[in-house]
Order: structure tokens, then C-alpha cells, then sequence
């Protein structure tokens, strides 16, 4: 009956065969809630998993869907309450709004401006939120567009010298725009789906609303990021690339320090209040941030090496000959080591299923890896990160300890690879047994791999601890520790070794009363939506209790 208030519930765990349209599950959730087709206001997926486990009595493999139902309020079947008492059924959890409810007195009123530094995620969906409140926000950026960012790149790749400005790690859409947009997240957010229908509004496919796994392809992301920041100067956001950030301008308050203007390569912009969203190897704007008496202090950080495979192996071993599993593409895998004989565990990072690795740098003389894939995963190449934690315990307790640490064993890698971006590299078993790899190494490592001592380069701890990772990882993986396996190094950059300091309860770093610190470079993510959703949540959280002075 239309007028009448609606309400959502969420059916978990239909099952959906390999082969089957997804427009099967509809029909199959009324027949399970005992409802009526037109009861129905509403129906979409929650999240749709890949269930690749073979069970006892031959039971294929399966996609596993939780799916949201909109009934008119009051008029469940008794089958659905018998489902809600169950537990089959709950209430859907409600989606949150990048526009905030209220707008705090100490940010109203016309000519408000803020200052976003750094236009990846974080800064981007702290961006938006604020100019959405009817704050003028200017965000700033040391590397380039897009259009001109891809250019440099391929001007890298040619020449083997980085902008240390724009390249794989700065630029517009941060280090995610070449590293393949993965959007997992093991956080449950309420503002997780309207950040994703920006994306998808922007271009990304609707599957990422739901799919476990999301994931957009660089390829994608170069169309998508454009018609972004479209998205945002409509909003009143005025972009500024190619200006890097050089410190604030301070003043004194009542409550604590204030930034009166942040002070750019550009020139000063004054500001009502600050966004610093610098991403996770800005170590030139943390050492200036320490240096102007910002709380930052160590925190563990993620290390380890690339490891390759042929694409085959990986879908051999986690698919093995089942032919309905092969059409779904290029098989990916999450794998995890817990700790044991008094290491930390390790796991893997950022699988990348058809990819390659590409040299994340923005120095000369220090090499790091990561990957990428398109959307297609048309590469004959499987790569992840195998990480394992390292922390102020092994580096030291300084605020940069961590950044120093990174930078030896970056330059200890460059020089190992020769010294203009090639990669060390070392066969699996060779890492295993300790000795260097011999015959003819191959990768998707755009300039090159050479065999290089990786066991020896790395820490006692670090090294024993993924050599643990690999052999049992093999044990899950048939073949993964074996010679088709390549371990390329390093990978250092993951996530950041430095945390600001918050208040509790607020978004304001400690001691400020107009600064937010978010993102990855703040210490608070880990990832392209766990970055998002940080810089959101914050600004929306800062639009709502106001700065402080």
C-alpha cells in the first residue's frame, strides 16, 4: 500500500550456484520468508561470497549472498518472524550520509574555508563532506592530475629517474590509483555504502556495492577519478595539483593551538580549519610536522617482499580442474599465518590475480614494490605482498625511527638490484634454504629482476617469520613455496610507521582546535575504503561538534 513506512530486513546466506543468474535469488528469498512477489518494496544485495569449499557428500562450490528486503512496516509473514528468532534474518543495518544532520555554530556562516592536504581517499571523502556542509574547501596536492601524472610515469619507466613530486605514490587518487582500487575492508560502517555509490556514480560497477572482494581495476580508476573530482568541484571544492605542502602557520589560543593558514610550495592559504590527509610515505611532511610540535609518535608498520607466481599455479591450486570455478577468471587468495615460537604472524596483502608488480618510489636511491592489476586481470602473472609487523620494539621509539628504518633497507634493496631500479629477487626455495638463485629469473617487474640475497637483507626476525609464512602458506597453496615462486623485494610501504595523536571522542588532534589529521599517513588506515571512510567519518564528526577557540 504506497504511504505506508517501509522497513529493511537482511536474509543471510541464500546460496546461488556457479551458473545461476543472480536474478534467481529474488524469487528464492520469498519462497523462503513465505512472501508474496509484490510485497516486495524493495530487494538488492548486501554482500555476495565466493564459497569454494568442497564438502562432505560432493557439494560444489557456491556463491553465498546476503540480501536486503524492503516490506511494508507491520506486515511480515510469520515464516520471516520465525527466520528473525533464528537469526536467519536481522535488521538491515541503516546506510549512513555523507551529509551531515547538523552543522556545528562555529563552522556556519558564509566564507568558511578549510585547507585538505593530499588527494587520495582520505582527503578526498573529507573533502566532500565539508563542501556538501557549505564549507568552502581548497584541496591541495604535490603531484599531479591524472592526465598529466600518467604521463610522468611513463617519462619514469622510460628513463629510470622519479619525480619525486608525482609518481606511483602522489598524485591525484593517492599510491590506490596504481594499485588496482581493492575496496575490502574488515570494518562494518554505516557510511561504507554512500561512499561506494559515489564511486559507482563516478563510474565504478554497481557489483562493488556487494561483491566481497570489490575491486575496480587501475584501468577503471583512470576513467573514474576524473569524473570524481567533476563531482567534487560541484560541489565548491577548487583542486590545486602540483602544491606541496610546507607547514602551518600556528597561533596560540585559549584552548590550545590554532592553524591560521597552511603554508604551500604555492603561497599561504588561511583557513578556518586544516585537513592533513598525506598518505603513507610522506616523510617530509611528517618530519615537518614534528618539526612544528604535532603529536606524532612510532607505531608498527607492515614489511616484507612481493612473492609471483604464474597465474596458473594459483588457479591450479585453489580451483584445481573445476571448470565452472575457472570461468569465474583469475583466481586470488588471502592467506594468513598465525604467530608461533615467539614470532609475529604474517599474512598476504594486496593479492593482485592477473597483475604485476610495479616499483612504488618517489626518491632515487631507495627502491619498493608493490602491485596492480587491471580490470580484466589479463596478466599471466599472480603477485601479492607477504607482511609481516615490525615495530618500535625493533626500530626504536622516535617518531621517525620507523621512516629511518624503511629508508636503510630501501637503499639496502636499490643497491642489491643494481642500483637504477632493477629488483633483487630470489626463488622461493632458495630464500628457504639460504642460498642465491641461479637460473634465469623471470617476472612482470617492468624494469627487471636480478637474483639477490633477499634472506640476507632482511632482519633475522622478519626473515625467519615469512620463511615460516611460505612453507605453511604451501601447505594450503600446492606449489606456492615452490621454484615457480618469486620473491621480489621490498615491500615496505603497506602502511605507514607514524600515528598522530586524537582527542577521544573527537576528530581533533590532541592539543589543536582546527587540525584533523586522517587517513593512512595519520596512522588510522590501512587500505583505499578504510582510508575513505576514516577521512569521512571525521570530517563529518568535526562539521557536527565544531573546532574549539
Amino acid at each position: 500500500m504506497s504511504g505506508e513506512r517501509t522497513v529493511t530486513w537482511r536474509l543471510l546466506n541464500l546460496e546461488l550456484g556457479l551458473d545461476e543468474p543472480e536474478s534467481v535469488l529474488r524469487g528464492r528469498a520469498c519462497r523462503e520468508l513465505g512472501l508474496e512477489p509484490d510485497q516486495l518494496r524493495g530487494f538488492r544485495f548486501a554482500r555476495k561470497t565466493l564459497d569454494a569449499r568442497r564438502r562432505g557428500g560432493g557439494r560444489a562450490p557456491r556463491f553465498v549472498v546476503h540480501a536486503d528486503l524492503m516490506l511494508d512496516e507491520g506486515r511480515e509473514p510469520e515464516r520471516l518472524t520465525r527466520a528473525l528468532r533464528s537469526g536467519r534474518v536481522i535488521p538491515a543495518p541503516l546506510p549512513g550520509s555523507l551529509e551531515a544532520d547538523v552543522l556545528h555554530p562555529s563552522l556556519a556562516g558564509p566564507g568558511r574555508r578549510a585547507v585538505v592536504v593530499g588527494c587520495g581517499p582520505a582527503g578526498v571523502f573529507s573533502a566532500l563532506p565539508l563542501a556538501l556542509a557549505g564549507i568552502r574547501v581548497t584541496l591541495i596536492e604535490r603531484g599531479s592530475s591524472l592526465e598529466r601524472r600518467s604521463r610522468e610515469l611513463v617519462r619514469f619507466h622510460r628513463t629510470r629517474v622519479p619525480d619525486p613530486e608525482s609518481n606511483l605514490l602522489f598524485g591525484e587518487g593517492g599510491a590506490g590509483t596504481y594499485s588496482d582500487g581493492k575496496l575490502a575492508t574488515r570494518v562494518d560502517d554505516a557510511l561504507e555504502v554512500p561512499i561506494l555509490e559515489e564511486l559507482v556514480a563516478a563510474g565504478a560497477s554497481d557489483t562493488i556495492l556487494y561483491e566481497s572482494g570489490a575491486h575496480i581495476g587501475t584501468d577503471r580508476l583512470h576513467d573514474l577519478l576524473p569524473r570524481l573530482r567533476a563531482r567534487l568541484e560541484a560541489c565548491g571544492v577548487e583542486f590545486s595539483f602540483n602544491t606541496r605542502f610546507e607547514g602551518l602557520d600556528l597561533e596560540e589560543s585559549d584552548a590550545g593551538r590554532r592553524v591560521r593558514a597552511v603554508a604551500t610550495s604555492a603561497g599561504e592559504l588561511p583557513c578556518d580549519l586544516a585537513v592533513l590527509a598525506t598518505g603513507h610515505s610522506a616523510r617530509d611532511s611528517w618530519a615537518r610536522m614534528v618539526e612544528q610540535g604535532l603529536p606524532v609518535e612510532a607505531k608498527p608498520f607492515q614489511l616484507g617482499v612481493r612473492v609471483e607466481h604464474p597465474q596458473e599455479l594459483i588457479d591450479e591450486g585453489l580451483h584445481g580442474r573445476d571448470e565452472a570455478l575457472r570461468r569465474l577468471g583469475a583466481a586470488s587468495y588471502r592467506l594468513v599465518c598465525k604467530p608461533g615460537e615467539g614470532l609475529p604472524g604474517a599474512h598476504s596483502f594486496c593479492m593482485c590475480p592477473g597483475g604485476r608488480i610495479v616499483a612504488s618510489v618517489n626518491e632515487p636511491g631507495l627502491l619498493c614494490t608493490n602491485g596492480m592489476s587491471n580490470s580484466t586481470h589479463s596478466s599471466v602473472w599472480a603477485n601479492a605482498a607477504i607482511v609481516t609487523t615490525f615495530g618500535p620494539r625493533e626500530f626504536g621509539a622516535g617518531a621517525l625511527a620507523g621512516v629511518e628504518f624503511q629508508r636503510r633497507l630501501e637503499e639496502r634493496f636499490f643497491a642489491e638490484g643494481g642500483a637504477d631500479y632493477t629488483a633483487p629477487a630470489q626463488r622461493v626455495p632458495d630464500f628457504l634454504d639460504g642460498r642465491a638463485s641461479t637460473k634465469e629469473l623471470r617476472s612482470s617487474y617492468p624494469f627487471g629482476v636480478r637474483p639477490g640475497r633477499l634472506d640476507e637483507l632482511l632482519a633475522g626476525p622478519v626473515r625467519r617469520t615469512l620463511a615460516r609464512a611460505l612453507s605453511r602458506f604451501d601447505r594450503r597453496l600446492a606449489g606456492f613455496a615452490g621454484p615457480q615462486g618469486l620473491l621480489v623485494g621490498l615491500e615496505s610501504r603497506s602502511s605507514g610507521p607514524v600515528r598522530v595523536r586524537r582527542e577521544r571522542g573527537a576528530a581533533l588532534v590532541q592539543g589543536f582546535d582546527n587540525l584533523l589529521c586522517v587517513g593512512e599517513g595519520a596512522g588510522f588506515a590501512g587500505g583505499i575504503m578504510s582510508a575513505a571512510l576514516d577521512g569521512a567519518r571525521s570530517a563529518l564528526s568535526l562539521i557536527r561538534q565544531g573546532v574549539r577557540g
